[in-house]
């Protein structure tokens, strides 16, 4: 028997922040029959500091991908706070990653890849990896370092 997402969490040692609020007009996380799609999450860490800047000019792509899991973080929080539990999600469907980069930069996946590996790690390959797409902007809201929206799909 597969271990529940939560109980993969617990061995992970990863204890979920609090869902972050609304920063605008727009609903966190959204259920559309079985397609839970969630809006842009950001860095927010535990003592509700963001992780701010640029890559390719404040910091490295490993601490991007450090960003872009506490990005995750926060998106299973935001989950759990509308469902109840991850353990509603059947799988991954799609990651769209904002990373907050210099025009040179070119290593947006990298980045992304912090939010993907956690995932991964919570409903393993298959279901834990979906479509995804990875590019550098100009800038995110709060000088925010990463921004991560997507869609999960819902156990019947």
């Amino acid at each position: 028997v597969a271990m529940q997402p939560t109980e993969k969490l617990s061995e992970l040692g990863i204890v979920l922040p609090s869902s972050p609020k609304a920063a605008g007009l727009y609903k966190p996380v959204m259920l559309d029959q079985n397609l839970l799609y969630f809006s842009g999450h950001l860095p927010l860490q535990s003592d509700g500091t963001m992780i701010t800047g640029k890559l390719g000019a404040d910091f490295s792509t490993e601490k991007g991908k450090e960003a872009a899991r506490v990005v995750g973080l926060n998106i299973l929080a935001s989950v759990t706070a509308h469902l109840g539990s991850i353990d509603r999600i059947e799988r991954v469907v799609k990651l769209l990653g904002m990373v907050n980069a210099l025009d040179s930069y070119t290593e947006h996946p990298l980045v992304i890849n912090g939010c993907s590996e956690l995932f991964k790690e919570i409903w393993g390959e298959d279901l834990g990896v979906g479509v995804r797409s990875a590019y550098g902007v100009s800038g995110l809201p709060g000088g925010a370092a990463v921004e991560i929206e997507g869609i999960l799909k819902i156990k019947e």
